[in-house]
């Protein structure tokens, strides 16, 4: 499972310095003035706050049609998506997705993932941080270490089941040999919520939903999945850092209903790329502590047919998933 989970988004990054044929409006005939970006979680989660900023950015720029973001919550995430994937492949529905529709396929709660949808932009990417409550006696993610492997089954993780926030935990048991008791929760606020009460133990977080609770000391933060430290939380090490070979991030992207035609597919890459390249967006995202990824639709293809690879052969692993 050596750097299973390192997806190679260093080399879409640099797509953005490459060219890309950016469509114009005029270039794609849509039916519609703005378009509805499903957002398949509850209004005030991470992806709905960083999509949002995607919103007033485009409706900002000098391009037709514009987006309004809808928030279609449930079955963690699958209701927007199942709503998406039916509607009408004209260029006025858009999704935006993340890996859980890669776990939640694999957990055999909805039957296609990327599969299912035209592969638009990558767009941000979002490194998952290991959190814990401040009613935890540990100090750092040794300490964490010790004392879970001492415990068994003991210690409490919050998850949407069937989703990142626990593939997340079932990958660092894997890679460590610790093991947690999961208590299911339905999304982001809730587990986060859980977390600062002191309901849970442990659970996933990040900066762009809990920068605040981080530097302000309401939750613990252990360490942090991704290549390198954090600017925004630089005192926290990498899981590399210690030990434990673990690159992890929710990586976000628009998708549209398949058979959506090329040329609405590159019009709508093309208007999410120039919304990236908005000198206040990347101010925004920076605050939010989230990194700009924008890969065009042919990329975003290849590195969603990788990413379900590498899903797929840790859920074997963990006998999650049978061929």
């Amino acid at each position: 499972m050596k750097n299973i989970f390192k997806l190679g988004l260093a080399a879409g990054a640099a797509l953005m310095v490459g060219s890309f044929g950016l469509a114009s409006a005029e270039a794609a005939i849509v039916p519609c003035k703005t378009a509805k970006l499903i957002v398949p979680w509850k209004a005030g989660g991470g992806t709905h706050v960083l999509f949002s900023i995607f919103e007033k950015t485009i409706q900002g720029l000098d391009v037709t049609p514009k987006i309004k973001v809808v928030t279609v919550g449930g079955q963690g995430g699958n209701k927007g998506a199942k709503e998406a994937a039916k509607a009408k492949p004209d260029g006025c529905t858009l999704f935006a997705i993340h890996q859980s529709a890669i776990t939640s396929y694999l957990n055999k709660r909805i039957d296609f993932h990327y599969n299912g949808f035209e592969t638009v932009s990558l767009l941000t990417s979002t490194p998952d941080i290991v959190g814990g409550s401040t009613k935890v006696p540990w100090k750092n993610f040794a300490e964490m270490k010790k004392a879970v492997l001492a415990a068994p089954g003991k210690y409490t993780v919050g998850a949407t089941f069937g989703s990142t926030s626990q593939f997340y935990w079932l990958i660092l048991e894997a890679k460590t040999g610790m093991k947690f008791k999961f208590v299911p929760y339905d999304g982001t606020a809730q587990r986060t919520q859980a977390l600062l009460s002191g309901a849970i133990d442990l659970g996933g977080i990040n900066v762009a939903a809990n920068r605040k609770h981080i530097q302000g000391g309401s939750v613990k933060a252990f360490a942090i999945a991704s290549d390198e430290r954090s600017p925004h939380v630089p005192d926290l090490p990498t899981l590399k850092e210690l030990g434990v070979d673990m690159v992890y991030a929710l990586d976000r992207g628009i998708v549209a209903p398949k058979g959506t035609p090329k040329d609405v597919i590159d019009m709508w890459a093309g208007i999410f790329k120039k919304a990236a390249e908005d000198a206040d967006l990347k101010k925004q995202m920076d605050a939010k502590g989230t990194g700009i990824k924008w890969v065009g639709p042919d990329d975003f293809r290849a590195w969603a047919d990788k990413t379900y690879a590498e899903h797929e052969k840790v859920a074997i692993e963990i006998g999650m998933w049978k061929k």
